[in-house]
């Protein structure tokens, strides 16, 4: 009989599968704007004022809110997150569109080509949107760092299970990696309230690239 060795070290695949939890957010329907689209809402020269941090360096919660409209209806209220980027992006839930009225594609943050528009409103500006309106697609951000612990690259997909009371398997969540990103697995409001989570949970990796871990 072979005697294991208390001291020997885990194999890299060993020690990749014992990496098996990742926190969790849940993220609230947002928004970003543009500079351009910042000062049409908020005035010439405007700023976006920070409020809180968010889970992500350097991202943060603004004090500025807006409007959005679609052809059902309005939502008030509606954060803006900041800093200003490049395109304006409305992320919402599929609960949302129905209430506004606007068929909001499942996209990853960016992708907003062939997407529907609406409009932003404050008292000082509107904005027409033609496109930017997406349900933001289930991902994990991690830092090159934490890649390595994962053994996923940017663009791989993880099988990821809740350990709430209601139990969900997510089956093709896309991992995304940038130096300045903190580990985090990013969910809606609908898909938060479906498991019955709330910011601050873990989920399980159970799988990676459409393969289940075994054992």
């Amino acid at each position: 009989m072979k005697q294991v060795d208390q001291n020997q070290q885990p194999s890299t695949n060993q020690a990749a599968e014992a990496v098996r939890e990742i926190p969790l957010g849940v993220s609230n329907r947002h928004i970003h704007l543009s500079q351009a689209d910042v000062e049409k809402l908020f005035g010439a020269g405007h700023q976006l004022t920070p409020m809180r941090d968010l889970s992500q360096p350097g991202q943060f919660a603004c004090q500025e809110t807006v409007t959005i409209v679609g052809p059902k209806g309005s939502i008030h209220g509606v954060r803006v997150l900041g800093p200003a980027r490049g395109a304006t992006q409305v992320e919402i839930s599929r609960t949302d569109g129905f209430a506004v009225g606007v068929q909001a594609p499942v996209r990853m943050s960016g992708d907003i080509e062939g997407t529907p528009g609406m409009v932003l409103v404050t008292a000082k500006g509107t904005v027409v949107m033609d496109k930017g309106v997406i349900v933001a697609k289930s991902h994990v951000h991690m830092s090159p760092a934490d890649a390595e612990q994962y053994q996923v690259k940017d663009g791989d997909t993880l099988i990821l299970a809740t350990q709430s009371d209601r139990p969900i398997i997510y089956p093709d969540v896309v991992v995304r990696v940038h130096p300045q990103f903190a580990l985090d697995f990013h969910v809606d409001t609908d898909e938060g309230n479906a498991a019955n989570l709330k910011t601050g949970d873990r989920v399980k990796v159970i799988g990676k690239n459409g393969q289940f871990y075994s054992g």
